[in-house]
């Protein structure tokens, strides 16, 4: 074979340098394609770790947003719409079942070791108020604002664990010994309602039920506590103990030995919320009035 400029090359050497020059284009093509699918795989997990991270500076962002509404007992005029989405994650990812079943590992690995005395003084006071369905004080938009973004399921599903794992804290206490007073927020006129459901839902055996009287359905539940509390101590009763998952009932003198709270979901407490426009941390500059901080 003649090529210009009166270079020969054989057939067969052509079919070689030819051939080689194929395999040096397949061998770049497969290279090309190797090295997309690698960055492609970085970016994937470039993604991740940043969807991770926004996941996780979310969460906590509106975890210590709801602990400071709660300690603080405030009503919500604005609430940040990105926890929403964290509330719904929260619940549906298991969370909220990880944190309620660790406070009840805690609670019943301190009771495991602790005996009441046999005079019937030490007792465990329970907020009632968390075994019941509804609590008008502490009404839960929980239940019908996440229904609407599709976690109906969950939510029943999160409310029937928590009973759950509180009923069988309070069997496991009724069969250690110790005497049991539940306490509620509602008034005295709703005891017979309330006796029913506890017994149909499974409590029984209770030392004391404690409904709240007319002259204190107007006092702030933390006075209404703290003052059932005082009366308990100064009656001589020894309280060991104090079950809850809100923080009017786990705040003031007289808590005894151990106090535990149980978790609640983000929106817990938080009533007649508007969503804001704002980011969550515009939002905590505070500027408009009723805003958290």
């Amino acid at each position: 074979m003649w090529w210009s400029q009166g270079i020969y090359i054989t057939n067969f050497a052509a079919t070689i340098f030819i051939a080689a020059l194929v395999t040096v284009g397949v061998l770049l093509i497969t290279l090309l394609i190797a090295l997309t699918v690698m960055l492609q795989s970085c970016q994937n997990k470039n993604a991740g770790v940043i969807e991770m991270w926004k996941s996780s500076d979310d969460y906590s962002y509106c975890k210590i947003f709801a602990l400071h509404a709660e300690l603080n007992r405030l009503d919500a005029d604005y609430f940040p719409a990105i926890c929403k989405a964290v509330a719904i994650h929260y619940i549906k990812e298991g969370q909220y079942m990880r944190d309620l079943n660790t406070t009840m590992l805690v609670s019943e690995n301190y009771f495991s070791i602790v005996r009441p005395l046999d005079d019937g003084l030490d007792i465990v006071l329970m907020d009632v108020d968390d075994l019941l369905p509804s609590n008008p004080h502490h009404s839960d938009p929980l239940l019908p604002r996440l229904k609407q973004y599709g976690c109906n399921d969950c939510i029943e599903e999160a409310i029937y664990q928590k009973h759950k794992f509180i009923l069988k804290l309070y069997l496991k206490l009724q069969s250690a010994g110790w005497p049991l007073i539940l306490i509620s927020r509602k008034p005295e006129k709703q005891r017979n309602s309330t006796i029913k459901y506890l017994i149909a839902a499974g409590y029984t055996g209770w030392s004391s039920l404690i409904m709240r009287l007319d002259d204190e359905m107007q006092m702030d539940s933390r006075e209404y506590f703290s003052r059932r509390r005082t009366e308990m101590q100064n009656a001589g009763f020894r309280i060991r103990s104090v079950v809850s998952s809100q923080m009017d009932a786990l705040s003031g003198p007289c808590l005894g030995k151990r106090i535990f709270k149980l978790p609640n979901p983000f929106y817990y407490n938080i009533e007649d919320y508007i969503e804001s426009r704002d980011t969550p941390h515009q939002n905590l500059a505070g500027k408009q009035k009723g805003s958290y901080f």
